[in-house]
């Protein structure tokens, strides 16, 4: 997988209330806008992300969001492509189910200590 480049707002860098989330420059005047050299870059669909690669996990894995154990078996025959995650409205209860049987099927699971807490 490429490298992703990070692209951030015009002015961004200059001005404390310009945040750095992309918004297309549309001054009349705006070098960034008319693409001269030496000017940052414009966010453009050739640096998109290979279709193959395309949602994938620094570690190779795709996720794929479990509600229920009935979810994690249709993981059973993918576990070495697919990797768990567990959703967030599930429960404590049902996230420990959920755990335990992901290790007996060998399959990732992305978020195994959320909302598992210890006790105080």
């Amino acid at each position: 997988k490429k490298k992703t480049n990070k692209f951030t707002r015009y002015h961004s860098d200059r001005f404390m209330c310009v945040p750095e989330s992309w918004r297309r420059p549309k001054g009349i005047d705006s070098c960034t806008r008319r693409k001269k050299s030496g000017k940052r870059r414009l966010v453009s669909v050739g640096y998109g992300t290979n279709k193959k690669n395309r949602y994938m996990r620094p570690n190779n894995f795709y996720t794929f969001l479990v509600h229920n154990v009935d979810e994690l078996e249709a993981l059973m025959m993918q576990n070495r492509r697919y990797a768990a995650e567990i959703a967030h409205s599930v429960s404590v209860a049902k996230r420990q189910t959920i755990i335990e049987r992901a290790e007996q099927l060998d399959i990732l699971v992305t978020n195994p200590n959320a909302r598992l807490r210890t006790e105080e």
